[in-house]
Protein backbone atom coordinates (compact mmCIF):
# COMPACT_ATOMS: atom_id res chain seq x y z
CA UNK A 1 0.00 0.00 0.00
CA UNK A 2 0.94 3.27 -1.22
CA UNK A 3 1.05 6.95 0.59
CA UNK A 4 -1.65 7.94 2.58
CA UNK A 5 -1.83 10.96 4.25
CA UNK A 6 -2.00 13.79 1.44
CA UNK A 7 -3.92 16.43 1.60
CA UNK A 8 -4.28 18.30 -1.91
CA UNK A 9 -2.96 16.59 -5.28
CA UNK A 10 -2.22 19.44 -7.16
CA UNK A 11 -3.40 19.85 -10.76
CA UNK A 12 -0.71 17.86 -13.20
CA UNK A 13 -1.78 19.01 -16.24
CA UNK A 14 -3.49 22.29 -16.34
CA UNK A 15 -1.19 24.21 -18.98
CA UNK A 16 -0.92 21.07 -21.30
CA UNK A 17 -4.55 19.22 -21.99
CA UNK A 18 -6.72 22.48 -20.37
CA UNK A 19 -6.16 26.06 -19.52
CA UNK A 20 -4.41 26.84 -16.01
CA UNK A 21 -6.39 30.20 -16.47
CA UNK A 22 -9.66 29.97 -14.68
CA UNK A 23 -10.99 32.29 -16.83
CA UNK A 24 -10.18 30.64 -20.42
CA UNK A 25 -10.66 27.18 -19.08
CA UNK A 26 -14.43 28.24 -18.57
CA UNK A 27 -14.33 29.50 -21.97
CA UNK A 28 -13.12 26.40 -23.15
CA UNK A 29 -15.03 24.01 -21.78
CA UNK A 30 -18.04 26.57 -22.92
CA UNK A 31 -16.88 25.85 -26.05
CA UNK A 32 -16.14 22.35 -26.26
CA UNK A 33 -20.27 22.31 -25.72
CA UNK A 34 -20.88 24.75 -28.49
CA UNK A 35 -18.72 23.65 -31.06
CA UNK A 36 -19.91 21.96 -34.26
CA UNK A 37 -19.09 18.54 -32.77
CA UNK A 38 -20.69 19.23 -29.52
CA UNK A 39 -24.00 19.04 -28.02
CA UNK A 40 -24.81 22.77 -29.16
CA UNK A 41 -25.07 24.48 -26.41
CA UNK A 42 -23.82 25.01 -22.76
CA UNK A 43 -26.62 23.91 -20.40
CA UNK A 44 -28.51 26.04 -18.45
CA UNK A 45 -28.83 25.22 -14.75
CA UNK A 46 -32.31 25.65 -14.53
CA UNK A 47 -33.77 23.51 -17.88
CA UNK A 48 -35.46 20.69 -17.21
CA UNK A 49 -33.69 17.29 -16.65
CA UNK A 50 -35.10 14.36 -17.76
CA UNK A 51 -35.55 11.39 -15.36
CA UNK A 52 -31.73 9.89 -14.22
CA UNK A 53 -31.48 6.66 -12.56
CA UNK A 54 -29.59 6.28 -9.14
CA UNK A 55 -26.53 5.03 -11.05
CA UNK A 56 -25.46 6.58 -14.30
CA UNK A 57 -22.55 5.26 -16.41
CA UNK A 58 -20.60 7.15 -19.05
CA UNK A 59 -17.52 6.57 -21.42
CA UNK A 60 -15.88 9.66 -21.92
CA UNK A 61 -12.68 10.36 -23.43
CA UNK A 62 -9.40 12.70 -21.99
CA UNK A 63 -7.62 14.08 -24.66
CA UNK A 64 -6.47 17.86 -24.82
CA UNK A 65 -9.69 19.92 -24.49
CA UNK A 66 -9.16 21.39 -28.12
CA UNK A 67 -8.97 17.67 -29.09
CA UNK A 68 -11.73 15.71 -27.35
CA UNK A 69 -13.45 18.56 -25.78
CA UNK A 70 -16.30 18.72 -27.89
CA UNK A 71 -16.78 14.86 -27.89
CA UNK A 72 -16.92 14.50 -24.15
CA UNK A 73 -19.34 17.47 -23.56
CA UNK A 74 -21.80 15.15 -25.04
CA UNK A 75 -21.06 12.53 -21.88
CA UNK A 76 -21.07 15.31 -19.45
CA UNK A 77 -24.48 16.66 -20.77
CA UNK A 78 -25.65 13.70 -19.53
CA UNK A 79 -23.85 14.52 -16.05
CA UNK A 80 -25.74 17.97 -16.01
CA UNK A 81 -28.94 16.33 -16.06
CA UNK A 82 -27.67 13.74 -13.15
CA UNK A 83 -26.77 16.74 -11.23
CA UNK A 84 -30.05 18.79 -12.03
CA UNK A 85 -32.20 15.40 -10.86
CA UNK A 86 -30.07 14.84 -7.20
CA UNK A 87 -29.11 18.51 -6.90
CA UNK A 88 -30.72 19.03 -3.35
CA UNK A 89 -29.53 15.46 -2.12
CA UNK A 90 -26.89 15.22 0.97
CA UNK A 91 -24.39 13.39 -1.43
CA UNK A 92 -23.42 12.37 -4.83
CA UNK A 93 -20.49 10.20 -5.74
CA UNK A 94 -18.46 10.27 -8.41
CA UNK A 95 -16.38 7.20 -9.52
CA UNK A 96 -13.94 7.71 -12.62
CA UNK A 97 -11.71 5.06 -13.47
CA UNK A 98 -8.95 5.76 -15.86
CA UNK A 99 -5.49 4.15 -17.17
CA UNK A 100 -2.13 4.56 -16.11
CA UNK A 101 -0.14 6.00 -18.58
CA UNK A 102 3.24 6.37 -16.89
CA UNK A 103 3.18 2.54 -15.03
CA UNK A 104 4.07 4.69 -11.87
CA UNK A 105 2.77 2.49 -8.22
CA UNK A 106 -0.06 0.34 -7.65
CA UNK A 107 -1.70 -1.90 -10.63
CA UNK A 108 -5.24 -1.14 -9.95
CA UNK A 109 -5.29 2.26 -7.00
CA UNK A 110 -7.36 4.54 -5.45
CA UNK A 111 -6.26 8.39 -4.26
CA UNK A 112 -4.81 8.65 -1.19
CA UNK A 113 -5.34 12.95 -1.44
CA UNK A 114 -8.33 14.07 0.56
CA UNK A 115 -8.87 16.70 -2.47
CA UNK A 116 -7.93 16.97 -6.04
CA UNK A 117 -7.02 20.47 -7.28
CA UNK A 118 -7.79 22.23 -10.39
CA UNK A 119 -7.80 25.80 -11.77
CA UNK A 120 -11.39 25.70 -10.73
CA UNK A 121 -10.50 24.76 -6.96
CA UNK A 122 -10.53 22.02 -4.69
CA UNK A 123 -12.56 18.58 -5.09
CA UNK A 124 -13.31 16.48 -2.40
CA UNK A 125 -11.97 12.60 -2.54
CA UNK A 126 -14.55 10.45 -0.71
CA UNK A 127 -11.44 9.11 1.24
CA UNK A 128 -14.13 7.05 3.15
CA UNK A 129 -14.98 5.06 0.52
CA UNK A 130 -11.41 4.99 -1.04
CA UNK A 131 -10.59 3.30 2.58
CA UNK A 132 -12.84 0.78 2.18
CA UNK A 133 -12.29 -0.23 -1.81
CA UNK A 134 -9.05 -0.83 -0.93
CA UNK A 135 -9.60 -2.73 2.68
CA UNK A 136 -11.93 -5.36 0.53
CA UNK A 137 -9.95 -5.61 -2.70
CA UNK A 138 -7.21 -7.89 -3.01
CA UNK A 139 -5.83 -5.76 -5.89
CA UNK A 140 -6.78 -2.50 -5.27
CA UNK A 141 -4.12 0.01 -3.00
CA UNK A 142 -4.14 3.35 -1.36
CA UNK A 143 -1.20 4.77 -3.94
CA UNK A 144 -1.03 8.20 -4.88
CA UNK A 145 2.02 7.67 -7.06
CA UNK A 146 -0.20 5.77 -9.24
CA UNK A 147 -2.10 9.52 -9.94
CA UNK A 148 0.68 11.73 -9.61
CA UNK A 149 1.46 12.51 -13.58
CA UNK A 150 -1.73 11.04 -14.52
CA UNK A 151 -4.41 12.95 -16.83
CA UNK A 152 -7.23 10.37 -17.38
CA UNK A 153 -9.13 11.00 -14.63
CA UNK A 154 -7.86 14.54 -13.67
CA UNK A 155 -8.98 16.13 -17.14
CA UNK A 156 -12.87 15.08 -16.20
CA UNK A 157 -12.89 17.33 -12.76
CA UNK A 158 -13.33 20.77 -14.75
CA UNK A 159 -16.20 19.61 -16.67
CA UNK A 160 -18.10 18.18 -13.48
CA UNK A 161 -17.00 21.96 -11.35
CA UNK A 162 -18.30 23.62 -14.15
CA UNK A 163 -21.71 21.66 -14.70
CA UNK A 164 -22.09 21.40 -10.39
CA UNK A 165 -21.38 24.97 -9.33
CA UNK A 166 -25.21 25.21 -8.14
CA UNK A 167 -25.99 21.70 -7.03
CA UNK A 168 -26.78 21.91 -2.91
CA UNK A 169 -25.13 18.15 -2.72
CA UNK A 170 -21.99 17.18 -1.54
CA UNK A 171 -20.14 15.78 -4.33
CA UNK A 172 -16.97 13.77 -4.03
CA UNK A 173 -14.33 11.92 -6.61
CA UNK A 174 -13.78 7.89 -6.29
CA UNK A 175 -10.73 8.21 -8.92
CA UNK A 176 -9.65 4.42 -9.54
CA UNK A 177 -6.29 4.39 -11.91
CA UNK A 178 -5.36 0.82 -13.59
CA UNK A 179 -2.74 -0.56 -14.49
CA UNK A 180 -4.11 -3.68 -15.02
CA UNK A 181 -6.60 -3.84 -17.33
CA UNK A 182 -7.53 -7.40 -18.72
CA UNK A 183 -10.84 -9.08 -18.38
CA UNK A 184 -10.43 -10.88 -14.80
CA UNK A 185 -9.21 -7.44 -13.20
CA UNK A 186 -11.86 -5.64 -14.22
CA UNK A 187 -14.17 -8.11 -13.42
CA UNK A 188 -12.92 -7.65 -9.74
CA UNK A 189 -12.80 -4.18 -10.20
CA UNK A 190 -16.55 -3.90 -10.78
CA UNK A 191 -17.90 -6.83 -8.72
CA UNK A 192 -16.35 -4.28 -5.91
CA UNK A 193 -17.18 -1.24 -7.08
CA UNK A 194 -20.84 -3.13 -7.47
CA UNK A 195 -20.81 -3.80 -4.07
CA UNK A 196 -19.56 -0.50 -2.83
CA UNK A 197 -22.61 1.31 -4.73
CA UNK A 198 -25.08 -0.95 -3.65
CA UNK A 199 -24.00 -0.76 -0.39
CA UNK A 200 -24.71 3.26 0.13
CA UNK A 201 -28.44 4.87 -0.99
CA UNK A 202 -27.03 7.73 -2.45
CA UNK A 203 -26.20 8.91 -6.39
CA UNK A 204 -23.39 7.51 -8.12
CA UNK A 205 -22.06 8.78 -11.10
CA UNK A 206 -19.40 6.04 -13.01
CA UNK A 207 -17.00 7.16 -15.53
CA UNK A 208 -14.75 5.41 -17.90
CA UNK A 209 -12.22 7.34 -19.34
CA UNK A 210 -10.63 6.14 -22.49
CA UNK A 211 -9.56 7.20 -26.00
CA UNK A 212 -9.80 4.97 -28.37
CA UNK A 213 -7.81 3.78 -31.10
CA UNK A 214 -4.41 5.66 -31.38
CA UNK A 215 -2.11 7.43 -34.46
CA UNK A 216 -3.57 5.91 -37.50
CA UNK A 217 -5.09 7.23 -40.93
CA UNK A 218 -8.33 8.53 -40.22
CA UNK A 219 -10.18 5.27 -42.11
CA UNK A 220 -8.59 2.67 -40.43
CA UNK A 221 -9.06 4.12 -37.04
CA UNK A 222 -12.91 4.68 -37.58
CA UNK A 223 -12.87 1.48 -38.67
CA UNK A 224 -11.24 -0.30 -35.54
CA UNK A 225 -13.16 2.10 -33.44
CA UNK A 226 -16.70 1.16 -35.02
CA UNK A 227 -15.93 -2.51 -34.46
CA UNK A 228 -15.06 -2.25 -31.20
CA UNK A 229 -17.74 0.32 -30.22
CA UNK A 230 -20.75 -1.94 -31.34
CA UNK A 231 -19.79 -4.73 -28.97
CA UNK A 232 -19.92 -1.75 -26.16
CA UNK A 233 -23.03 -0.58 -27.17
CA UNK A 234 -23.93 -4.37 -27.18
CA UNK A 235 -22.59 -4.82 -23.37
CA UNK A 236 -21.00 -7.82 -24.81
CA UNK A 237 -17.88 -8.13 -22.78
CA UNK A 238 -15.91 -10.75 -24.79
CA UNK A 239 -16.32 -9.83 -28.15
CA UNK A 240 -15.12 -6.58 -26.90
CA UNK A 241 -11.78 -7.96 -25.88
CA UNK A 242 -11.38 -10.13 -28.88
CA UNK A 243 -12.10 -7.37 -30.74
CA UNK A 244 -9.16 -5.77 -29.17
CA UNK A 245 -6.79 -8.08 -29.47
CA UNK A 246 -7.93 -9.20 -32.94
CA UNK A 247 -7.94 -5.97 -34.64
CA UNK A 248 -4.97 -4.65 -32.27
CA UNK A 249 -7.14 -1.93 -31.00
CA UNK A 250 -5.13 1.15 -29.36
CA UNK A 251 -7.40 2.41 -26.79
CA UNK A 252 -5.31 3.85 -23.91
CA UNK A 253 -8.09 3.09 -21.27
CA UNK A 254 -9.76 -0.31 -22.76
CA UNK A 255 -10.14 -1.60 -18.87
CA UNK A 256 -11.64 1.43 -17.63
CA UNK A 257 -14.30 0.76 -20.75
CA UNK A 258 -14.74 -2.86 -19.57
CA UNK A 259 -15.36 -2.20 -15.75
CA UNK A 260 -18.17 0.58 -16.89
CA UNK A 261 -19.60 -2.02 -19.04
CA UNK A 262 -19.85 -4.57 -16.16
CA UNK A 263 -21.31 -2.17 -13.46
CA UNK A 264 -23.52 -0.81 -15.81
CA UNK A 265 -24.93 -4.76 -16.36
CA UNK A 266 -25.03 -5.01 -12.82
CA UNK A 267 -27.57 -1.89 -12.49
CA UNK A 268 -29.82 -2.74 -15.09
CA UNK A 269 -28.10 -1.33 -18.48
CA UNK A 270 -29.12 -2.96 -21.02
CA UNK A 271 -27.16 -1.13 -23.84
CA UNK A 272 -25.00 1.65 -24.62
CA UNK A 273 -26.13 4.42 -26.46
CA UNK A 274 -23.00 6.18 -28.89
CA UNK A 275 -23.71 9.59 -28.36
CA UNK A 276 -20.84 10.97 -30.29
CA UNK A 277 -17.71 9.64 -32.37
CA UNK A 278 -15.19 11.92 -33.71
CA UNK A 279 -11.61 12.06 -33.63
CA UNK A 280 -8.68 14.48 -33.19
CA UNK A 281 -8.45 15.01 -36.85
CA UNK A 282 -11.82 16.25 -36.68
CA UNK A 283 -11.05 18.86 -34.73
CA UNK A 284 -7.76 19.47 -36.25
CA UNK A 285 -7.76 18.88 -39.52
CA UNK A 286 -4.65 16.60 -39.47
CA UNK A 287 -6.53 12.63 -40.50
CA UNK A 288 -2.94 11.42 -41.37
CA UNK A 289 -2.84 10.26 -37.52
CA UNK A 290 -5.43 10.50 -35.05
CA UNK A 291 -7.14 9.31 -32.31
CA UNK A 292 -10.64 8.33 -32.04
CA UNK A 293 -12.80 9.26 -29.39
CA UNK A 294 -16.04 8.46 -27.59
CA UNK A 295 -18.90 9.11 -25.09
CA UNK A 296 -21.73 6.30 -24.77
CA UNK A 297 -23.98 6.29 -22.01
CA UNK A 298 -25.25 3.14 -20.86
CA UNK A 299 -29.26 2.75 -20.59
Amino acid sequence: MGSTNIDTRPAAVAGQFYPSDRDELYEIIHWSFTHPLGPGRFPSKSEFSPEMERVECLIVPHAGYVYSGPVAAHSFNIAHNFFQQYKNQDQINIVILGPNHYGLGSGVAVSAASFWETPLGKFKVNSELARDLAEKSNIIDIDDASHSREHSIEVQIPFIQALSSHVKATISLLPVSLMLQDSETTKEIAEEIGGIIRSIDVPFLVLGSSDLTHYEPQESASLKDRKLLEQVQNLNLAAYYNIIERLNVSACGYGAISAVMQISKMFGKKKGNLLKYASSGDTSGDKSAVVGYSSVHFV
